[in-house]
């Protein structure tokens, strides 16, 4: 009786494939729905990652212009009023409105200062809202996809005891497939939430810096325009 046992576990198929097909219309639901969510963090991912290398590289370009000296309207009017880089955006925004706060006879409006800060808060409020876009993705895909799995694998050893008790049969060969089909939608669901929640806490504290580096920024920036305003 072992060795008839032993000889049908052999000759199951416990590739990924067959334990997938094998696998009910729940279950397979379940791995489908784990592994397009294991896409779609990574497609987020790979992007944030891209996104944020070029936001650190625009913005250390962008330093070593303004710190060079040259005069500040001249930079401005070499980035134009709707520039690309994103540390641009935010010094744009406070030229703009510097401008804007003169009057025709040279002199300024008054409040012009607090004006330029609130432009540069927008700024920079829009390039933290673009820089975080999709992290919560991440933070979603590494808290639900392990209860997702985990419901899979309820559904998959129910339906294995099910089939058990119809069977009337505890051998190796019947238990095994179907618990390994259950356990596959809990590894599924692990294989989807670990590189999400790494990279979520990862991606969150690659943007706070990128984002504090702008408001370091628009600090100095206003300091300055406060020192020509004051003069």
């Amino acid at each position: 009786m072992e060795a008839e046992t032993l000889a049908l576990a052999q000759e199951m198929d416990f590739s990924m494939w067959s334990l997938f097909a094998r696998a009910t219309l729940t279950v397979k639901l379940v791995m489908i729905l784990l592994i397009v969510a294991s896409f779609w963090s990574w497609s987020i991912i790979v992007q944030k990652l891209i996104a944020y290398r070029k936001a650190r590289a625009e913005a250390a370009v962008f330093d070593r212009a303004f710190w060079s000296g040259e005069p500040l309207d001249e930079l401005f009017d070499q980035i134009g009023a709707d520039p690309a880089g994103r540390s641009e955006r935010v010094f744009a925004a406070g030229m703009i409105e510097w401008r804007r706060s003169h009057r025709q006879d040279g002199g300024l409006i008054a409040g012009a200062q607090a004006r330029i800060d609130r432009s540069m808060d927008v700024a920079i409020a829009k390039e933290a809202e673009d820089l975080q876009g999709g992290l919560s993705v991440l933070a979603t895909v590494g808290s639900v996809t392990p209860f997702v799995g985990l419901f899979g694998t309820v559904w998959g050893i129910m339906h294995a005891f099910i089939g058990i008790a119809e069977q009337q049969n505890t051998n190796l060969a019947v238990v095994a497939p179907g618990i390994a089909e259950a356990l596959l939608a809990t590894g599924l669901g692990l294989l989807a939430a670990i590189p999400a929640v790494i990279f979520y806490n990862k991606l969150s504290a690659d943007s706070d810096r990128i984002v504090a580096g702008y408001e370091a920024f628009a600090d100095e920036f206003s300091t300055i325009l406060s020192r020509q305003l004051d003069s």
